[in-house]
């Protein structure tokens, strides 16, 4: 396999976690969300939220998808996929959330978001996640 190869595969695994927060956040399940999560990740979110852990952002995302977000969809959009040796990369994406309705991101939730993943022996997981308003 070429290096070029490597490269679009792990490039495609990265997109796939990615894909696949985006399917838990559509079907509201926390903990589908958070299996995607190293089990010492950290999330930073606009307003100073700070999470640290798996179960803590299962949790926080159980309380949301029960709550303010319930039938919300993710908006997560790649803007930038850097591989960063060979385990592990860094994600830059336009980001926000769709309330149940609407079709268009309200500016107001339009997000920059930066993702740190790294891989492992059970594949590749989110170890840090910032975001801000754009």
């Amino acid at each position: 396999m070429t290096q070029t190869e490597t490269n679009q595969t792990r490039d495609r695994a990265v997109r796939e976690v990615l894909h696949a927060l985006v399917a838990a956040w559509a079907a509201n399940d926390a903990d589908a969300f958070a299996a995607r999560y190293a089990d010492d990740a950290t999330v930073v979110l606009a307003g100073g939220v700070f999470h640290q852990g798996r179960e803590e952002v299962r949790r926080y995302m159980a309380g949301a998808f029960a709550g303010p977000l319930r039938g919300s969809t993710s908006v997560d959009e790649p803007e930038s996929v850097r591989l960063v040796g060979h385990d592990a990369a860094v994600v830059v994406s336009r980001s926000g959330f769709l309330l149940p309705g609407e079709e268009t991101l309200p500016a107001d939730r339009l997000r920059r978001a930066t993702w740190v993943l790294s891989r492992g022996d059970d594949g590749w997981r989110v170890e840090a996640y910032h975001n801000c308003p754009a």
